[in-house]
């Protein structure tokens, strides 16, 4: 049981938890999930970290298919440029390993922005917190239980 399921099972959110052998040769991580998951690639969102030019950190949501507009995630976020997290602060600030970080029960509650598009799915799947292990639920819970906004966020 991870922070993220654990924090799904607190708010009473209804949810899917779905599991795969990861395999540590794969290139990309969201990509290995549908493939392996048998799930359309536009319905499984990485979880990505950015440092915003002020300093604080934020959390972006957007599909496996599509890549992050850094320049969106700052506009959205009231800074004026960001950049990628590097992987060792965003296992630190999240308690998560890269490949298995999740919006859900990171170990401090940070700015959070999901690409729109999510929006109109009835059921996306994210990361549930380990490498191998997703969780399927309403992007409008999701939003809710990371006190989320949807903004458009990526470049497909």
């Amino acid at each position: 049981m991870t922070p993220a399921i654990r924090a799904l099972e607190r708010a009473d959110i209804p949810h899917r938890v779905l599991s795969y052998a990861h395999d540590p040769r794969a290139p990309a991580y969201g990509l290995e999930a549908a493939e392996a998951l048998d799930l359309p690639p536009e319905s499984v969102f990485k979880t990505l970290l950015a440092r915003l030019d002020d300093g604080r950190l934020a959390v972006a949501l957007v599909a496996v298919t599509d890549q992050l507009d850094l320049k969106a995630l700052a506009r959205a976020a009231g800074a004026k440029k960001a950049q990628m997290a590097n992987p060792e602060e965003a296992q630190r600030a999240t308690g998560y390993v890269v490949g298995g970080i999740s919006p859900l029960g990171q170990k401090k509650r940070l700015p959070t922005l999901i690409d729109r598009r999510a929006e109109t799915l009835s059921e996306l799947h994210i990361s549930a917190g380990k490498r191998g292990l997703e969780v399927a639920l309403a992007p409008a819970d999701l939003a809710r239980l990371c006190q989320a906004r949807f903004v458009d966020l990526a470049r497909p």
